[in-house]
């Protein structure tokens, strides 16, 4: 492990003990076969931001009936029990839920590393400290360039620039965790923007979420934007950038998919990611553990490349099976 990893484990040690020991099992977990699963949560789909690179539009238009508070409480009891440490807590966009706070207390945040995704336009001090004194442990920022005419552009939210700068201070004030979460498409990987933008998040002492481009969403057949393997490799080599298939924490997983991640949507449905709109079952009538052991039948084993960004040969087959059809679909076996 890297000193910032180390570093932050043993903060996670004294702050969540509950969540670091399930963390130092990780190893055994993986050497049973089982998941060790970042558990994304998307309790509902509001949002106040229409990105162009969106991936859940495709869930905004459907009228399912969504997790209630118990069964958010019902499905984090299981995720705890099989031995997942973290929850990511993402929509839509969560400062927009009228009930936030009540998902975050059935949450049991002392049980797991919680984050908080944001677009960041309601993160002031105030819900900034809310967050912290609620158990949350990181805020990840969305921030996409800090040319703010550009971000705004392509949040589609005039502002959005301002109001996500101001968030990272209210974030840092109130002593959260602080990843920014930006998206890095072929067209900025040799720009200027992009090494003036990597100089403020070193200078911010934040750390850095790269989120290839993926075709899901918004961005279902937009192929001139996804990097290619030269792209990856100029982006490793010339700044050191991380993906979510890099190492971390002495592991190297390849493709992240249920090994590393798993998504709940609004109404249960258990993805292998949050890009990849296949449903592996419903909590309402699976409980999480068989979700997850199904998945990692599926994608357990060691695939070098993140699927939906690299795989061209499974990229092309997902397509022709979500193609024209109400998403998530029933994963092909």
């Amino acid at each position: 492990m890297t000193i910032d990893e180390l570093r932050r484990e043993q903060a996670l040690r004294k702050s969540k003990p509950l969540a670091y020991k399930k963390i130092k099992n990780y190893d055994k977990q993986l050497a049973e076969g089982k998941s060790i699963a970042m558990m994304q949560l998307q309790p509902c789909y509001i949002c106040n931001f229409h990105c162009s690179h969106c991936s859940i539009s495709v869930f905004r238009k459907q009228k399912k009936q969504v997790l209630s508070i118990l069964e958010v409480a019902d499905l984090c009891r299981q995720a705890d029990e099989y031995g997942l440490a973290q929850i990511d807590l993402t929509g839509g966009e969560p400062l927009v839920y009228p009930n936030l706070f009540e998902i975050i207390q059935a949450i049991r945040p002392e049980r797991f590393y919680l984050t908080v995704a944001t677009n960041g336009w309601f993160l002031d001090m105030v819900m900034a400290l809310l967050f912290k004194e609620a158990g949350v442990d990181r805020i990840l920022l969305s921030l996409d360039s800090l040319n703010e005419e550009e971000h705004d552009r392509f949040r589609n939210k005039p502002g959005s620039h301002q109001r996500a700068i101001q968030a990272i201070f209210s974030a840092k004030d109130a002593g959260l965790d602080l990843k920014i979460d930006s998206v890095i498409t072929h067209q900025r990987v040799h720009s200027q923007e992009l090494k003036d933008f990597l100089d403020f998040i070193k200078d911010m002492d934040a750390r850095l979420e790269v989120q290839p481009p993926k075709l899901a969403g918004e961005w279902q057949a937009k192929t001139d934007v996804l990097l290619t393997d030269d792209d990856y490799k100029f982006l490793e080599e010339t700044y050191g950038i991380e993906f979510h298939t890099s190492a971390h924490y002495g592991r190297h997983f390849g493709c992240c998919a249920v090994k590393k991640i798993i998504t709940v949507t609004a109404w249960g449905d258990v993805m292998p990611c949050i890009w990849m709109y296949y449903s592996l079952g419903n909590i309402r009538e699976t409980p999480l553990k068989g979700l997850i052991e199904k998945g990692m039948r599926l994608f357990g084993e060691y695939h070098p490349t993140c699927r939906m960004s690299q795989d061209k040969d499974f990229m092309e087959e997902y397509q022709k099976n979500i193609a024209g059809k109400e998403l998530p679909i029933e994963i092909p076996i």
